[in-house]
């Protein structure tokens, strides 16, 4: 099978920003939810890197822990979920450390968070340029009548059409596509460095979504901003991203500094499942095959790989060992004891 049957294919994206020193570096994060009578974890000693002006996806199934982790990096997660372990290093710093203090301060201005669905994370009583103004009136200390000029101008970046009228209209009024847009209006209001994207596009019609996935590209190379996409649909992440961290049962199960050695020379099982599951537009006509099974519940994750008892090369040893990620090339990490690939896994020079 070749990598245009496996699925999508990388794309030039609208505009490429250059990749800098390390911005952030998560460090064997380990996420654990209160079920009550027990606490069971949800992110299970998740590592990566995102390089300044780089992109990197995060990608996995519902349940997989991306979107606890994005929460983890900005400190907001749910009262019954807790850091149980690991760091999270933003320019070097421990945004752990200090009791979150330094995290809360740099929240919106060092690092900004898009949500999935906009019409839940804007306030439905306010218009909408007051909410973009907000950022700017809090961590810039613009007056009012400044913070509104700026909005506007914002609201224009992001292709907010007649951003001067559509200021001063509630959510409500607005579609899908432009309340995602305000939305991300605000959240580069203050020229964050590090842009979350937990899903932005996932409640959008595929037109919608390619026009928000070229403006990410455009704020990324306007602004400089790195990007930590979170999503379950691989082709997003190849028009987008350059990087990708895959996530199962809230471990990492490949990492990738090569987006386009992934893609074609898949390491761990899964991953080539995911790409093989995966709609494409060109090439052959080819039957998509399903990933047989579940993703398992967090208070049934099984030991030893949790792939083990959906993955066709799984031995008992599999069942037994807690694989750890270990490289397999240059740029390459799996966590797999038998990977589809070994050393002859290419890695662009």
């Amino acid at each position: 099978m070749t990598a245009h049957d496996r699925g999508p294919q990388l794309v030039d994206g609208p505009l490429a920003a250059p990749v800098g020193d390390p911005l952030l570096e998560v460090i064997d994060l380990s996420v654990a939810v209160d079920l009550g009578d027990r606490r069971e974890l949800a992110v299970d000693r998740v590592s990566f890197t995102v390089a300044a002006g780089e992109a990197r996806g995060l990608v996995g199934e519902s349940g997989s822990g991306k979107s606890l982790t994005l929460r983890a990096i900005m400190g907001l997660l749910p009262t019954n979920v807790t850091v149980t372990g690991g760091q999270i290093l933003f320019q070097g710093r421990d945004l752990l450390a200090d009791g979150g203090r330094w995290q809360q301060q740099i929240r919106g201005t060092g690092i900004t968070m898009i949500f999935q669905e906009p019409a839940v994370a804007l306030n439905p009583v306010l218009r909408v340029g007051d909410q973009v103004a907000d950022g700017l009136r809090e961590h810039r200390g613009l007056s009012r009548r400044a913070a509104r000029e700026q909005a506007v101008r914002l609201l224009e970046l992001v292709g907010v059409p007649d951003p001067g009228r559509r200021a001063n209209a509630y959510p409500h009024e607005l579609s899908g596509g432009l309340r995602q847009r305000v939305m991300i209006a605000a959240g580069v209001s203050c020229e964050p460095e590090l842009i979350l994207c937990d899903e932005p596009t996932t409640a959008l019609d595929v037109t919608i979504q390619d026009q928000i996935l070229r403006l990410f590209a455009h704020l990324r190379d306007e602004l400089g901003a790195a990007l930590l996409y979170v999503t379950h649909d691989l082709a997003v992440v190849a028009q987008l991203c350059d990087t990708i961290s895959v996530l199962y049962a809230g471990r990492v199960m490949e990492d990738g500094q090569h987006l386009q050695s992934v893609f074609e020379h898949p390491a761990h099982p899964y991953t080539g499942a995911l790409l093989a599951a995966t709609p494409q537009i060109d090439g052959p006509v080819r039957r998509l095959e399903a990933i047989p099974g579940a993703a398992p519940a967090l208070a049934d994750r099984p030991a030893g790989c949790p792939f083990h008892d959906r993955c066709p090369r799984a031995t008992e040893e599999c069942r037994q060992t807690d694989v750890p990620v270990e490289p397999i090339a240059a740029g390459r990490l799996v966590a797999c004891l038998h990977p589809l690939l070994g050393s002859e896994v290419e890695v662009p020079s």
